[in-house]
């Protein structure tokens, strides 16, 4: 049974039960509290609201959980771009009832900053027009996209994905109220022993300061030269006689000059220091866990990313300071060769799916069939189909690939030449790419340059789509696999907490005498993921798992 309800903006609550079609099946409830009403209908299989992250935090502060949801808003984002390929079209309820019924579409509100953190004045929900309340927009829009669903080129793979998008939402706001174990004593550590002392927040720590001064002395030229300015490194080669395009890591290990060396070290330390130093922690640590938001869906490939503190780009030295709580341990378990299985599944390749069928290590049996044992081989021709890899060894090998594996081939080629033409290109549950006239040729990812059409460009998206049917597909594989897991954790009475999430890892923080339980939950998970996105198929999809008290002793 599902169930409709809306917050009435005084902590209360309109609701009513639904019938298959998405309309009222009963009549609309008034109660005085949103948690409560909640609360008391444990019979509800799927709460269907406006959005849920901010309706789903406050029931969380209410100590109320809910087991399945029905995102409107996310549902929006995903039905306007499979029906029209637009891409980041507003997606609030305002919007998609206005769309409904053919007035204006208000745009959404606009983000928050990336690098900052919630506040008391987040900007509310895009505002209604005058006279419709929010619980009868809902169940209008609600029914518009079960009819629009059901128009889907495959309604049941788009159910599903609608499905998977809420429950990511369920699990995100979950992942940042509980925040990643973070022990920022061990991380200041850290800090000063490979930065030096902090002398004030104004200034660079010592080690730093040491590093510039010898870039600076390695010039000789008596002019202070600032190395976390690239064009002030880029002049200051110049007047050595040697010319520089960019200050990469990979074009200053060409040179041979005395600077090179303590530039490089700077420039190691500096990241460290801008990205996870002293002030972010101040800024992101609080009661021994770093809480970031998650935005699942954030990409459009369907990978997550998060607004603001860099999660998802934790650099390994910075992982020594995410510890278990005692007596509790991290389990961490990484997707193994994930996206040339969900090729496999996709394309329905007899001989890949075999493959990806067989042992732990898709590259080793696939090179021991294919490529004379050399697993390096088989890596670079496999990354090379899914990636539009189109030079050297990659297509060296990717005739071997393509005479070994017909099918597997022509659907990353098939997806390549509907993106060079123009066309939309749509993963194996229906999330839609960009279309041609948001592609940015510059960095292969939706930007907005009008004027598709110039042969880079075509490439340039040709590219994109014949990776975003796989990368696509496998995130939201990987939505199944969560809402799989967090039910099982529930179900199964466990205390764990999933803390992290990123494309191709989970992390799960358990008292110690649960993990081998939750490490069979991962895999029980991934495996009934597969069956329920892929079907009945050959294709595996295990997991390496570590069972640790630090994540950096995962890797």
């Amino acid at each position: 049974m599902r169930w409709a309800v809306a917050e009435t903006g005084d902590g209360g609550a309109r609701l009513c039960p639904l019938d298959e079609g998405g309309r009222a099946a009963g009549p609309v409830v008034e109660e005085a509290s949103l948690a409560e009403a909640v609360r008391v209908r444990p019979e509800v299989e799927r709460w269907v609201w406006r959005s849920t992250a901010g309706i789903y935090k406050r029931l969380l502060d209410a100590g109320v959980r809910v087991d399945r949801c029905y995102d409107v808003e996310a549902a929006e984002s995903l039905l306007i771009g499979h029906e029209q390929g637009q891409s980041g079209q507003a997606r609030s309820l305002a919007a998609a009832w206005a769309r409904l019924r053919g007035l204006p579409v208000p745009q959404d509100a606009p983000a928050r900053a990336a690098d900052t953190e919630p506040t008391l004045f987040e900007s509310g929900p895009v505002p209604l027009p005058n006279g419709i309340d929010e619980f009868t927009a809902l169940l209008e829009v609600y029914a518009g996209q079960v009819a629009r669903t059901a128009a889907a080129e495959y309604p049941a793979r788009m159910r599903m994905l609608l499905a998977g998008e809420s429950a990511g939402l369920l699990v995100a706001t979950e992942m940042s109220r509980a925040g990643i174990p973070w022990r920022a004593d061990l991380h200041r550590e850290l800090l000063d022993s490979m930065l030096g002392e902090r002398i004030s927040s104004e200034s660079e720590p010592r080690r730093l300061a040491e590093l510039a001064d010898e870039v600076s002395r390695a010039f000789g030229t008596g002019i202070r030269v600032r190395p976390d300015l690239p064009q002030d490194i880029i002049r200051a080669f110049a007047r050595a006689g040697i010319l520089l395009s960019s200050t990469r890591k990979w074009e200053l290990q060409e040179i041979d000059h005395p600077a090179v060396a303590p530039l490089l070290a700077y420039k190691s330390l500096y990241r460290l220091y801008t990205a996870h130093g002293w002030s972010w922690i101040d800024q992101w640590v609080r009661d021994g866990r770093f809480r970031p938001e998650y935005l699942p869906g954030g990409t459009v490939t369907g990978r997550w990313t998060t607004n603001g503190g860099g999660a998802l780009q934790i650099p390994k030295i910075v992982r020594r300071a995410i510890r278990a709580d005692p007596g509790w341990r991290l389990v961490v378990a990484d997707a193994d060769q994930m996206e040339p299985r969900v090729l496999a599944a996709i394309s329905r390749d007899p001989g890949l799916m075999e493959v990806a069928g067989r042992g732990e290590d898709l590259y080793a049996d696939l090179a021991a069939r294919a490529f004379g044992g050399d697993r390096a081989q088989a890596k670079i021709a496999m990354l090379g189909a899914i990636y539009g890899q189109t030079s050297g060894d990659a297509l060296t090998h990717m005739a071997e690939l393509r005479r070994r594996y017909p099918a597997a081939v022509a659907f990353v080629d098939d997806a390549a030449t509907a993106g060079e033409q123009g066309r939309l290109v749509r993963t194996w549950f229906g999330r839609t790419c960009p279309p041609a006239a948001d592609f940015d040729q510059t960095d292969g990812d939706p930007g907005g340059s009008p004027g598709f059409g110039s042969t880079p460009r075509a490439r340039a998206r040709g590219r994109f789509t014949r990776n975003f049917v796989v990368q696509g597909s496998a995130a939201d594989w990987t939505l199944l696999v969560l809402a799989g897991l967090r039910q099982a954790l529930h179900t199964a009475g466990l205390r764990a907490e999933l803390v992290f999430f990123q494309h191709d890892e989970v992390i799960v923080h358990c008292p110690e005498e649960e993990a081998e339980t939750v490490a069979a939950a991962i895999a029980t998970a991934a495996d009934t993921a597969g069956r329920l996105a892929f079907g009945p198929t050959p294709v595996r999809f295990p997991f390496t798992t570590a069972i640790v008290e630090c994540y950096a002793d995962a890797k």
